[in-house]
């Protein structure tokens, strides 16, 4: 059995002493997937081509020539494209579809010497926090087979958790690395909307959708970041910023300023070893000299419900385009267009993506747009200046990622409310399109992982991740 490595430094370490090769790190890794297939995280694995892939790099490696990821063998969420790879983004809607081009964070992957090993099992089309909303059943948590593994970036999180690959790819829209992070002890980043390209990334929410990394290490995360982050001409919504080296510029972090919502510590809602997760952390911050102050966020009651109309509209019509006439599932009981419309997406769509999108479709409906969509717009608005004001001020808002560790399977499917409102801490970075990090805060007295989350300002992802390492060293005293 091949080492476990924490972070790709190690690896690429344990490769220059022989300790190991990027073919014997494939090897074991495929040897874990077929021990854990009853997780679930994995919608199909590219065995004989990783391994193919592997021995490539190693010759790189030999030769010198090899790029900045080689050793990292890597997962991708099963809504991100690989030019002649299957992609069904956990639906049956997509029924065999194959991709025709590759993302544009596949290519920066692939250019870099990373070796991908397969796509993950998620929630349909992303829409979910528990990965139970697959076509392909949900994704169990390797620290607990009862409970949930997070959504919907969860079989992402069980394939890095249970060391079935190194590091993985998700999408996170209202919370989907964060939280599957946050539940599986992982380090979970969504960087600033607009740092990442999304072309080559099936839509669900466009104005939220961001692609994300779920690492071992922060420092991980900074590499992954630093390679797939950056301009591209296929997305308009990327910006001009300029991508740092994260992963070179990780230093160690100064005295900051911190705001932490007072209500995290005060709801009932909060699972009590998730409050004093964090209210420990809040100790260990303020005994190394750094001001930890609570604050009132007044919109709190109000981030779930603008998210999800939102986010609903916005799917609507993005899954308009699925609908049984130009590629995947189509009903063979269809007998003219209209019933090729209906049954295909009557039964290609789950009954999840089914809710949203007529929930979406009613909120942007004559007569009811101005009472919903448009309102939950301006709800948006004075969120994101209530943060940004908020953040004028501190260096970072803490909060927990989850109001509660992982739940139990089959739990809280019942009642969609219920779930949906398992988003009510990340939702906030996604509304205002800050940069969001989950970082684990140990176990609760069951052994299952918690996760405590940091926002920071717009595109100063590297103060985030400098003081994310230090968080974590401090969490570990």
């Amino acid at each position: 059995m091949t080492k476990s490595y924490t972070s790709l430094s190690e690896i690429k370490s344990g490769i220059a002493n022989g300790e190991t090769t990027v073919e014997k790190l494939v090897k074991s890794y495929l040897n874990k997937i077929a021990l854990n297939s009853h997780l679930n995280a994995f919608n199909e694995v590219f065995g004989d081509e990783a391994l193919d892939c592997a021995k490539q790099v190693d010759l790189r490696i030999k030769q010198g020539i090899a790029g900045k990821l080689a050793g990292l063998v890597i997962a991708i969420k099963d809504n991100i494209c690989y030019k002649g790879h299957k992609i069904n983004a956990s639906s049956k809607i997509l029924t065999n579809f194959t991709s025709v081009y590759s993302s544009t964070v596949v290519e920066r992957l692939l250019a870099e010497d990373a070796v991908i090993i397969g796509r993950c099992n998620c929630d349909e089309f992303g829409m979910g926090a528990a990965n139970e909303n697959s076509y392909f059943g949900p994704v169990k948590n390797y620290a607990d087979e009862t409970r949930v593994s997070g959504g919907s970036s969860g079989g992402s999180a069980v394939a890095v958790q249970a060391g079935m690959c190194h590091a993985a790819l998700g999408t996170d829209t209202g919370g989907s690395v964060r939280q599957p992070a946050s539940f599986c002890g992982l380090v979970g980043l969504k960087p600033t909307y607009g740092r990442i390209s999304r072309y080559g990334i099936i839509a669900y929410a466009s104005s939220f959708d961001q692609v994300g990394t779920i690492t071992k290490s922060v420092e991980d995360a900074a590499l992954l970041l630093e390679v797939i982050a950056g301009r591209d001409g296929h997305d308009s919504t990327l910006t001009d910023t300029e991508v740092p080296s994260f992963s070179n510029e990780l230093r160690p972090s100064s005295i900051k300023k911190i705001a932490y919502i007072q209500q995290a510590l005060s709801s009932p809602g909060v699972d009590t070893e998730v409050k004093n997760a964090l209210a420990n952390s809040i100790e260990k911050l303020r005994a190394e000299g750094h001001i930890v102050k609570p604050i009132a966020f007044d919109y709190l009651d109000y981030l779930v419900p603008a998210y999800y109309i939102l986010a609903m509209a916005e799917a609507s019509s993005n899954l308009s385009r699925f609908d049984g006439v130009h590629y995947g599932y189509r009903s063979p009981a269809a007998v003219d267009l209209e019933s090729t419309y209906k049954r295909s997406r009557s039964e290609g769509f789950g009954k999840e993506v089914k809710r949203r999108i007529m929930l979406g479709t009613f909120v942007l409906s004559s007569g009811y747009y101005d009472a919903y969509y448009a309102k939950a717009q301006k709800v948006r608005r004075l969120i994101r200046q209530k943060t940004d004001d908020i953040l004028q001020e501190y260096d970072f808002i803490l909060i927990p990622t989850a109001p509660e560790p992982a739940f139990p399977i089959g739990k809280k499917e019942k009642d969609p409310v219920v779930t949906y409102l398992s988003d009510i801490f990340t939702v906030q970075a996604s509304l205002t399109g800050s940069p969001a990090i989950s970082l684990p805060a140990g176990n609760n007295s069951k052994g299952l992982p918690l996760g405590l989350q940091l926002l920071g300002r717009n595109f100063e992802e590297q103060e985030l991740l400098n003081f994310s390492k230090y968080f974590l060293e401090l969490q570990k005293n």
